[in-house]
């Protein structure tokens, strides 16, 4: 199975869909090339929003604001959606054991830097390069889940995939968590970053040591192209915007809105910032298993509804300076966030199963075409919709600076989740006059036993 002269973590022959080989070897290999990835996208996530916490340790001898504050966090969002269409790209080109070995060593670089600069005093400049290096963290998902889809086969995808996400996103509340136990323990910065950086060795050392590279994997630059020109790519990477956009935008700024708009002092904030990304996080296969049963648009339209109304109790909490009105809402809308994560990512494979049919294409040619292009929509998707992150903090920034307050912020993100729960309805659910369904009809009522979490 190894491929002599290139090192023995190389596999020359990976056919998991041959059920002989995946009883027989494939299937004890792939589960441990998933744990490893587990851990190493897990530490990513919580590397990525390590600034979320470490906001809530720069007081006023600090000399930020609380836009300053968004700023930093919104800088390390926007490189964490940037990074993910070239980490993506990096499995195939350097092997998936390889590059997760390469990416995980460079979180090194955010973790190191920050110790050595974290203290009143340090320029501001040098604060938001450190904010920008944690961005790497969020390259992690996307070669992850690159790497993970090669290993498995089709009937058992979603439940691999679901579960590498899943223990990837459960990284931000876990870093949350580590941060509630050292200020609660009287630590300061430096502390919480010395639990992560043997974290970050370890993730290295074991993906060097118990993961495997594929031969057969390629990049299909011809499926990326293909993908970018259908429109139906852009709009799903609109609502992801609406979905994991807010999951990671809302998982930054939580703390730091407690904090800033009620007051709440560092051990107060992390008491609480916790509860909504883990929540987030476990519910995301609920999603997709809904979206299985009941059709990807039906669920995402009534998951939008449902973070309209909950934005607009939000509103009404920030308006009224209701604490627990405020914090029940807003971990609301962390759990329909995870939610509407699984129900649009399994609206993807649909997507481009309907096209393959109105191609005239069938059987495994369909299939093959399907999946092929819906693995590489889903690397732009997943880019575009982390960018929701950068508008969400930034939205926040602006409030604060010109009103005082999160409300100004809260009402744009109620006009946004409506103009989604719009576009899910007009695009994917009305039945058109016309002669014939849409492609997007069709495609929202199926129910595709390879789609992907």
């Amino acid at each position: 199975m190894r491929v002599r002269g290139k090192g023995s973590r190389w596999i020359q022959r990976w056919d998991p869909e041959d059920a002989g080989f995946w009883e027989r070897e494939g299937e004890r290999v792939a589960r441990r090339n998933l744990a490893f990835s587990v851990l190493s996208e897990h530490v990513g996530f919580s590397v990525w929003t390590l600034w979320s916490v470490m906001v809530l340790f720069m007081g006023p001898e600090y000399g930020i604001d609380p836009a300053g504050k968004f700023f930093l966090v919104s800088m390390a969002t926007l490189v964490g959606a940037v990074v993910r269409v070239p980490y993506t790209f990096a499995v195939a080109r350097f092997g998936g054991r390889n590059w997760t070995v390469i990416a995980a060593g460079l979180l090194l670089l955010p973790t190191v830097a920050a110790s050595a600069v974290m203290e009143p005093g340090t320029s501001y400049g040098t604060f938001m390069a450190c904010a920008l290096l944690t961005g790497i963290g969020g390259g992690n998902f996307a070669s992850s889940m690159t790497n993970i889809n090669s290993f498995f086969p089709l009937r058992k995808k979603g439940w691999a995939l679901g579960l590498n996400a899943g223990g990837g996103n459960i990284g931000v509340p876990v870093v949350q968590l580590v941060a509630l136990a050292v200020i609660g323990a009287g630590g300061g910065p430096r502390l919480l970053l010395g639990v992560y950086i043997p974290l970050v060795v370890v993730s290295a050392v074991c993906a060097a040591l118990f993961m495997d590279n594929i031969t057969s994997v390629r990049n299909d630059t011809g499926a990326v192209r293909e993908a970018a020109r259908d429109p139906h790519t852009w709009i799903m990477a609109f609502l992801y915007v609406g979905t994991f956009g807010s999951f990671i935008g809302f998982s930054f700024a939580f703390g730091l809105v407690l904090q800033t708009q009620f007051g709440r002092t560092p051990l107060e904030a992390a008491q609480l910032t916790f509860v909504g990304p883990l929540l987030g996080s476990l519910i995301r296969p609920v999603g997709g298993r809904l979206a299985d049963r009941y059709g990807g648009a039906r669920i995402t339209l009534g998951n939008f509804v449902a973070m309209a109304l909950a934005t607009g109790v939000v509103v009404l909490a920030s308006v009224r300076e209701s604490l627990g009105l405020f914090t029940g809402a807003f971990v609301v809308l962390f759990v329909l966030s995870g939610l509407g994560n699984g129900s649009t990512y399994k609206m993807i494979p649909g997507i481009f199963q309907a096209k393959a049919l109105r191609k005239g294409l069938t059987g495994d040619e369909a299939d093959r075409y399907g999946r092929r292009l819906s693995g590489a929509a889903m690397g732009l998707i997943g880019a575009v919709g982390a960018l929701g992150g950068l508008g969400i903090n930034l939205a926040f920034r602006q409030s604060f600076l010109s009103v005082g307050s999160g409300t100004a912020a809260y009402l744009s993100f109620l006009a946004f989740y409506a103009l989604c729960l719009g576009v899910t309805w007009a695009v994917y659910l009305r039945r058109p006059a016309a002669r014939t369904r849409s492609v997007a009809a069709a495609s929202a009522e199926r129910e595709l036993s390879y789609a992907e979490v």
